[in-house]
């Protein structure tokens, strides 16, 4: 492996400006003449390693198609010290197979996956992609920031012909988060592959043990590790004692603890990404004087699309929006999570009529959503829809009931019955901006966790607080899986594989979402109380609608303008999305684009029937009849934007994009066809989004 020395020495203001180049790139003369160096923002060392794409490649790290398919995870040959080759191998495999369905019948081989090319033919095989990777930290030299930056150049890559994709993390994932939402895509056409995970991503940090993560994966004491460190809880030795005997068995983690809120850096972060990209492409192909590389590609040589989905598709807006230096060419991004400055012109109706809510940023729509969704999940229009609890259902049950009841007792919803409450809690999310095509995933999203951790650790972030504050209550622990109860010591640490199956936001990888003030104790926060620690929940929508001036300012620091100047976008999500609903995001967020740039506006919005947020749960009995892939959607997005920069084709306008789900028995859905995913029309009619003064209207 080897290592390039770099000082660590930092110009972090003008990065966050998108300010920070590579040295000897901004010359203008584009002629190669000077030496490449890297970007100012580059800490510690550069590590390089090579995959002949045959046993270890770039995006399936070495399993190949059916290897990433497989239900068993790739092998540790020691569960007590994992390798950091092993730790990647996971990390592929298991960032991989979060993000798409893959399911046979749902079309895993088929219409995505390693062995289907860019025309969606199976002709690849295994998969199997060669080439280099360039792996290191951003930081200011303070070794608190330590934003990872990856970099994968194909071995097809051609010179002469360059291009980026960017693949920033979705979610809080490492940096390999976004490799089969924009990353495949990237290489299979031969391009470099800019990642980062934006400094949220998979820092843990285990206070019982004071052990953290490396950039790779593998584990140190904090102490010892120093600034290279992905993340170490701000404690200090006599407060982590003190901690630890009150809290046993607790972990900080970096999205929710690092007390910076990360999110108003991720635009930064996914430039930096690039330039790194940039430098590691003059590394590999500048011509040698001597021993230095000269620089081949300056600013702007390089056809550079960024794309991701989620957090990664509001990094990558953010990014081009920061971006007037011409370091991204295009945006293709799936799902934003994306926070607006809404202007009072805005408007967004569909089918004509003003829709209830819009454009409100994720502190305020997900705390929200966590205090109503276990009792909305009773309302009668969300009878029949799909589950994905672990408990038993007789338990889940009882938690929604109780839940109602705890609202009803505390004046946020009215009603003397189950139903009653349960049809105002939904009515209430309804009011609040949530489409009805989300009735049925209201429970699933909270089910599954996947609000209330996203509702704690936005939380966290946006207040700047610490791992001790133990903001509303809550904690991340290890619980015991029968009775919930937390700080239990589990036989091998999840810290050992936290690289390679983390999240970056607990719940994950054995680490539980934690309620500290429990009726018998501190317990997993569904078991702590009757009714799935209401207070806490409570407490955590009131930082919000109580103005925490702290919240208040991080919310305000990362929303954005819809300013892309000029630059050819285009923005995919479902309109069934109840993780990220489409009111509160793509579709206002298209109508400012619209408002700021007029005429030259190049954004195109293609609004999917029957999309939600979560591919990879389209193979569970109940969503495989009803939803269908982003995925698919996505994957034709970046298809027409290539064709849009190398052979001027237009992007065709705005549209509503109307699937028809697979249907059948739930669990047994028959495979899905180019019957259920009509294309990207060119000429849309009457499914076309119009704008017009500020305002969006969407067809019904």
């Amino acid at each position: 492996m080897k290592r390039f020395p770099v000082a660590t020495a930092l110009a972090w203001a003008l990065a966050a400006v998108g300010l920070a180049a590579c040295h000897g790139n901004d010359d203008g003369n584009g002629n190669g003449s000077q030496n490449n160096s890297l970007p100012n923002f580059i800490s510690g060392s550069v590590r390089t390693q090579t995959y002949d794409g045959t046993t270890d490649d770039l995006l399936t790290a070495g399993l190949g198609k059916d290897g990433l398919a497989s239900a068993t995870p790739p092998a540790i040959a020691n569960a007590a010290a994992p390798s950091a080759a092993e730790l990647r191998r996971l990390a592929i495999y298991s960032n991989y197979r979060a993000l798409v369905d893959m399911s046979a019948n749902g079309g895993y081989g088929r219409f995505w996956g390693p062995n289907v090319d860019l025309n969606g033919n199976d002709t690849l095989g295994e998969g199997m992609i060669a080439g280099k990777e360039y792996l290191a930290f951003a930081d200011d030299g303070s070794g608190t920031l330590n934003v990872s930056l990856l970099v994968q150049i194909p071995a097809s890559f051609n010179p002469d012909q360059p291009c980026i994709v960017t693949a920033t993390s979705s979610g809080s994932r490492g940096v390999y988060g976004a490799i089969s939402a924009a990353g495949e895509w990237g290489l299979k056409r031969g391009c470099a592959v800019a990642y980062t995970d934006k400094g949220s991503g998979n820092g843990a940090h285990e206070l019982a043990t004071n052990t953290i993560t490396l950039i790779d994966g593998t584990l140190l004491n904090a102490a010892a590790a120093g600034k290279t460190s992905v993340f170490t809880a701000n404690l200090g030795s006599t407060n982590l004692a003190a901690f630890n005997a009150q809290f046993p068995n607790r972990y900080a983690f970096k999205h929710a603890h690092s007390q910076q809120n990360p999110e108003k850096n991720w635009g930064t972060n996914t430039l930096q990404a690039i330039q790194f990209a940039y430098w590691a492409l003059n590394d590999t192909y500048g011509s040698l004087d001597g021993t230095a590389r000269k620089i081949r590609y300056n600013r702007g040589d390089v056809t550079t699309i960024a794309a991701s989905v989620s957090n990664g598709g509001g990094a990558s807006l953010a990014a081009a929006e920061q971006d007037t230096q011409g370091w991204i060419t295009a945006v293709v991004v799936g799902e934003p999570q994306i926070n607006l400055n809404v202007p009072s012109q805005v408007s967004v109706r569909q089918g004509g009529v003003p829709v209830a809510s819009f454009g409100r940023p994720l502190a305020d729509y997900m705390t929200l959503a966590n205090l109503l969704q276990p009792c909305a999940a009773l309302a009668p229009a969300a009878a029949g829809a799909p589950y994905l609890s672990a408990l038993p259902l007789s338990t889940t049950a009882s938690i929604r009931a109780a839940r109602c009841a705890s609202l009803a007792a505390n004046g946020v919803i009215t009603g003397g019955d189950v139903t009653s409450q349960a049809t105002a809690a939904l009515a209430q999310l309804h009011q609040a901006g949530y489409q009805t095509d989300s009735d049925f995933l209201q429970a699933p999203m909270w089910d599954s966790q996947a609000v209330p951790a996203v509702a704690v650790t936005y939380a966290n972030a946006y207040t700047q607080s610490s791992v001790a504050d133990n903001l509303c209550n809550f904690s991340f622990g290890t619980t015991n899986a029968v009775t919930g109860a937390a700080g239990v010591s589990p036989l091998l640490s999840p810290m050992l594989t936290v690289f390679g199956n983390g999240n970056g936001v607990p719940p994950t990888n054995g680490i539980n979402l934690v309620y500290n003030a429990g009726n018998s104790g501190a317990a997993d926060h569904r078991f702590a109380t009757a009714d799935a620690s209401f207070a806490g929940a409570f407490c955590l929508r009131g930082l919000w609608t109580n103005g925490d001036a702290r919240m208040t300012a991080s919310v305000n620091a990362i929303r954005v303008t819809a300013n892309l100047h000029g630059k050819p976008a285009i923005i995919v999500q479902g309109r069934s999305d109840t993780l990220v609903p489409i009111n509160h995001a793509s579709r206002p967020y298209a109508a400012m684009n619209k408002l700021a740039e007029g005429n030259s506006s190049n954004l195109s919005f293609y609004e999917v029937t029957n999309g939600q947020h979560f591919d990879a749960f389209l193979s569970v009995a109940g969503f495989d009849t009803r939803f269908v892939p982003l995925q698919y959607y996505n994957l034709q997005a970046l298809n027409l934007m290539w064709a849009h920069l190398k052979n001027g084709a237009p992007l065709p306008p705005s549209q509503v994009v109307r699937t028809v789900p697979r249907g059948g028995t739930a669990g047994a859905a028959p495979a899905l066809s180019v019957n259920n995913l009509p294309a990207i029309s060119a000429s849309p009619g009457g499914n076309a989004i119009t704008f017009g003064g500020g305002g969006v209207n969407v067809p019904n």
